[in-house]
C-alpha cells in the first residue's frame, strides 16, 4: 500500500503544484516538501477532468477516463463511481472498498492526468504595474519569471522589488516576497519561486 501511495504522489507532482499552508507574509521561498500531497488533498475533481485508475497487480482493471457530466466514472467490475466533487484519495478509497468484493486486498491509485475543470485552480494571474495583466494556464515547472514575461514585464512605474506572490488554499493563505528587479536586471533568481495553480502575483506601483 505504501508503495502505491508513493507512486501516486510522484505522478501527481507532475500535474499539480501546491498551496502553502502557513498564514501571513514570508520572506523565504514557498516550501516544497509535502506540497504535492497538500494540493491533491485540496483539489476537488470536476466534470471533464481526466483520471487514471490503477489497481496494483490487476492491470486489466485500470482505466483512464474523463469525468462524465453526472460526476461519475465507470470502473471495471465496480460500475459507476462518484468522482465529481471529491478528492483523488476519496475516490480511490471508494473504489478500493467496492473492489474488495471481487479482488483480494485491492490496492487502488487514482491519478489526475488532465485538468479540464476548476478554471481558477488551473491558472496563474499577474496583476498590478505590468504591461498586460494576464491570467495564464498553469504548466508544470512554471516560475515567477515565466508569468511576469507573459505579462509583458513591469511598467516604468512599478516598484518591482516589492512584488509579492499570493497563495491560497483551504481557507489558509501565504504571501512571499519577489525581488523582481533583481530577477530581471541582475539575474538574481533567489526569489524566482515556482508557481502553483491559483497563484496571484502582484506588482505594485511606486509611491511618489
Amino acid at each position: 500500500m505504501h508503495t502505491i501511495h508513493r507512486v501516486w504522489a510522484l505522478c501527481l507532482s507532475l500535474i499539480l503544484a501546491a498551496c502553502a499552508t502557513t498564514q501571513g507574509p514570508s520572506v523565504g521561498a514557498p516550501p516544497t516538501d509535502g506540497i504535492q500531497a497538500t494540493a491533491v488533498d485540496a483539489y476537488r475533481i470536476g466534470v471533464d477532468d481526466q483520471v487514471q485508475v490503477s489497481v496494483w497487480r490487476n492491470p486489466e482493471l485500470g482505466i483512464t477516463v474523463p469525468v462524465r457530466p453526472d460526476g461519475m466514472i465507470s470502473v471495471p467490475l465496480v460500475g459507476d463511481v462518484l468522482a465529481g466533487g471529491r478528492t483523488p484519495p476519496e475516490v480511490a478509497k471508494d473504489i478500493q472498498e467496492k473492489l474488495s468484493a471481487y479482488v483480494r486486498d485491492p490496492q487502488v491509485a487514482v491519478i489526475l492526468t488532465q485538468l479540464r475543470s476548476h478554471e481558477y485552480l488551473s491558472r496563474v494571474r499577474v496583476t498590478g504595474a505590468v504591461r498586460q495583466p494576464v491570467s495564464i494556464p498553469y504548466r508544470p515547472g512554471m516560475t515567477v519569471l515565466d508569468a511576469i514575461l507573459a505579462a509583458g514585464g513591469p511598467t516604468e512605474f512599478a516598484a518591482s522589488d516589492r512584488s509579492e506572490l499570493h497563495r491560497r488554499a483551504g481557507g489558509t493563505s501565504a504571501t512571499y516576497e519577489i525581488k523582481l528587479d533583481r530577477i530581471l536586471n541582475r539575474g538574481d533568481l533567489a526569489t524566482n519561486h515556482p508557481v502553483a495553480p491559483g497563484d496571484v502575483i502582484t506588482v505594485p506601483e511606486r509611491t511618489f
